[in-house]
């Protein structure tokens, strides 16, 4: 049973990335660079552009590797670690984006971060050990 659940979650979190990753490239872009540091030193289409192809290739990998599962995890856990300066700037600086048009909602979608680290390591993670 452990591992239908860890192949579902895997299934939706790489559905969730590909979508993602492709609302960054199209419908949602505005939206997205609301994420974005400014104290990052690139434009910020660039950065959701790039962001959004990663997301796609994660995603993608996620939901097609069959060898080195378990790494692709890793770099999916890391992305996730890397973009959350992103929604700290969001709160930080008060910018509307995805409905989160209030510091409370901004805040509270902090401690999602972690949920989504946790589920690329869990649902990657080998059932037999």
């Amino acid at each position: 049973m452990s591992s239908v659940a860890r192949t579902i979650g895997r299934i939706f979190l790489g559905s969730s990335l590909v979508f993602a990753g492709v609302s960054h490239l199209t419908f949602a872009r505005d939206e997205f660079q609301a994420q974005v540091p400014e104290s990052l030193p690139l434009d910020p289409d660039v950065t959701v552009v790039a962001s959004g192809a990663v997301e796609i290739a994660l995603g993608s990998a996620l939901l097609l590797a069959r060898r080195r599962r378990r790494f692709t995890g890793v770099v999916a856990a890391l992305f996730f670690l890397a973009v959350f300066p992103g929604n700290v700037a969001q709160w930080m600086h008060h910018r509307d984006g995805f409905g989160l048009d209030t510091d409370m909602k901004r805040f509270v979608r902090l401690f999602f971060q972690p949920v989504l680290i946790g589920l690329a390591l869990w649902s990657t993670r080998d059932s037999r050990r």
